[in-house]
C-alpha cells in the first residue's frame, strides 16, 4: 500500500489550492482532506492501523513543525520583552479554564474519568496531549480527535467571533486563538496575519508547556471535586 503517502500528499495539497482560491475559512483543508479520504479508505478495505502505519513520515514531522512555529516569534521578540507579563497571564488562565471547562463539561456529560482525562489536554498540539492523557489513565486515541476537532473548529470559527466581538489587536487575536487551537489554528492565523501567527506560536508552545506542567496535580483535584458533588 505504498500508494496511501503520496495520495495523501496530494489531495492535501489539491484542496489546500482550491482552499486558497475559495478564500472560505469553512472550507478548511485538513477537514475536508479527511472527508475525502476516509472513502477512498473504506472502498479500498484499508484498516486505519495500515492506513497510520503508511503514512506515519507524515505523524513524524509534527514535532518538527511545531518547533517551525517558533520562527516568526524572532522578529517580534522586543513586542514580546515588553508584554511578557500579560503573555504569561493570559496563557496561564487560558491553560486552565480549557483543561478545567472540557473535564467539567465531560463529567456534566456523564463521561468516565478515562474518558475526562483523554478530554482533559484538547486545547495543545497532539504529540504533547497523547502523552498527558495516557499518564492521566486516559485514551490516547480519544486525546487526538478531540485535538483535531478543537483546532479545526478554531481554525474556522475562531476569527469569526473574534471580529464579531470587534477584536481587532493582533497579539490578542493570535494568542486567543493558540490558546486554544494550537498548530491548526496557527497555520490559520499565519495565513490571515503574520504578526497573528507569531503571538499564536507563542501561545501555543507556553500553554503546552503550562498543560503538561499542570496537569498531573489539576486532573486529580478534579477527580476529587467530582466524587464530592
Amino acid at each position: 500500500m505504498i500508494w496511501m503517502l503520496p495520495l495523501t500528499i496530494i489531495v492535501f495539497l489539491v484542496i489546500r489550492k482550491l482552499a486558497l482560491k475559495l478564500k472560505s475559512t469553512l472550507f478548511n483543508p485538513l477537514v475536508i482532506s479527511v472527508i475525502v479520504l476516509i472513502p477512498i479508505m473504506l472502498l479500498t478495505d484499508t484498516s486505519y492501523n495500515e492506513y497510520f502505519h503508511n503514512v506515519r513520515w507524515i505523524n513524524d514531522l509534527l514535532p518538527y513543525s511545531v518547533v517551525a512555529l517558533a520562527y516568526p516569534l524572532y522578529e517580534l521578540i522586543p513586542q514580546i520583552k515588553s508584554r511578557w507579563k500579560s503573555i504569561i497571564f493570559i496563557t496561564f488562565f487560558a491553560t486552565l479554564f480549557a483543561m478545567v471547562s472540557g473535564v467539567a463539561i465531560a463529567f456534566w456529560l456523564g463521561a468516565t474519568p478515562e474518558i475526562a482525562a483523554s478530554i482533559l489536554p484538547k486545547s495543545v498540539t497532539t504529540a504533547i496531549a497523547v502523552t498527558i492523557a495516557e499518564n492521566q489513565g486516559g485514551v490516547p486515541s480519544i486525546s487526538a480527535l478531540c485535538v483535531i476537532l478543537v483546532g479545526t473548529l478554531g481554525a474556522i470559527f475562531g476569527h469569526q467571533l473574534l471580529n464579531l466581538f470587534k477584536i481587532k489587536s493582533a497579539a490578542a487575536r493570535g494568542l486567543a486563538i493558540g490558546s486554544v487551537s494550537h498548530a491548526v489554528g496557527t497555520a490559520r492565523c499565519i495565513e490571515v496575519d503574520y504578526r497573528e501567527g507569531a503571538y499564536s506560536s507563542l501561545a501555543l508552545v507556553l500553554c503546552g508547556i503550562m498543560t503538561s506542567l499542570l496537569a498531573p496535580f489539576l486532573f486529580p483535584v478534579l477527580l476529587a471535586i467530582y466524587s464530592l458533588l
